[in-house]
């Protein structure tokens, strides 16, 4: 498993865990925490992805065309 995908499952993890509310405020600090910085780390893997697939489709004349991911199902 990837970081990306390791550290997306574990922000659903602490997202799941604050939601059911039965935590200590110290707990659900901590987690609060650690899911921002999950959440900034997935951020930026995925800004990294996009210039990737930017320079991927860069067109022969050097301008770039950018399209829309597909929508998921």
């Amino acid at each position: 498993m990837s970081t990306f995908e390791h550290s997306l499952k574990k922000l659903e993890t602490i997202v799941d865990q604050l939601e059911k509310g039965d935590l200590t405020l110290e707990e659900s600090l901590k987690l609060f925490e650690e899911g921002i910085g999950l959440s900034a780390a997935c951020k930026k893997e995925l800004e990294a992805a996009e210039g990737k697939v930017q320079m991927l489709i860069k067109q022969r004349d050097g301008s770039l065309k950018t399209e829309p991911f597909p929508p998921e199902k």
